[in-house]
């Protein structure tokens, strides 16, 4: 049996101190997907503390069919999801045809910038748009998903991927 699977068994039987190296494990990763979905350190603990509840709860549905680590991680985007959609009762949708389009400036503008810079950028982001962003061009979502994920229209994704695209190229400029 891979030591993957081991530790998942062991879980499942409620030992503590599997639990324990499963966590420690994973959750640092983990942890670096929560901060850039919440607004703060603190949501952040949230979504993490949230999601492994999830993980160890659900932790009998994984099936070795994919990547343990995958598998934890879309856990993890989907509760930072759950939170955003429970936070968020009076989302004002804006289509992309009456959303102003913003110009888009050199690609070679993230250059200068180092990791912690733009998390740090993006976490400041307005809810919807870090979410979009996050979910399209970190987590590689599609419009159509993002919508279905989100319970927003995919005009609405998409208007919110073109501001949060432009407010981060703002802000980026106004550091050079």
């Amino acid at each position: 049996m891979h030591s993957e699977e081991k530790l998942i068994h062991r879980c499942l039987n409620n030992n503590a101190k599997a639990q324990e190296e499963f966590y420690r494990r994973f959750a640092p990763k983990m942890y670096g997907v929560c901060l850039r979905f919440a607004k703060s350190q603190m949501e952040a603990d949230d979504i993490l503390q949230e999601g492994f509840i999830k993980v160890f709860t659900n932790l009998k549905s994984f099936r070795n069919e994919g990547s343990l680590e995958g598998w934890i991680r879309r856990t993890i985007v989907n509760t930072a999801i759950n939170l955003f959609k429970k936070n968020s009762k009076y989302q004002k949708d804006i289509e992309i045809e009456k959303a102003d389009l913003m110009p888009h400036h050199e690609a070679g503008a993230f250059d200068n910038l180092c990791v912690e810079e733009l998390l740090e950028l993006i976490a400041k982001l307005p809810t919807g748009y870090r979410m979009v962003f996050n979910l399209n061009v970190i987590e590689g979502y599609t419009h159509k998903e993002i919508s279905k994920l989100l319970g927003i229209s995919e005009n609405t994704s998409k208007s919110q991927l073109s501001r949060a695209r432009y407010t981060l190229q703002k802000r980026i400029s106004e550091l050079q």
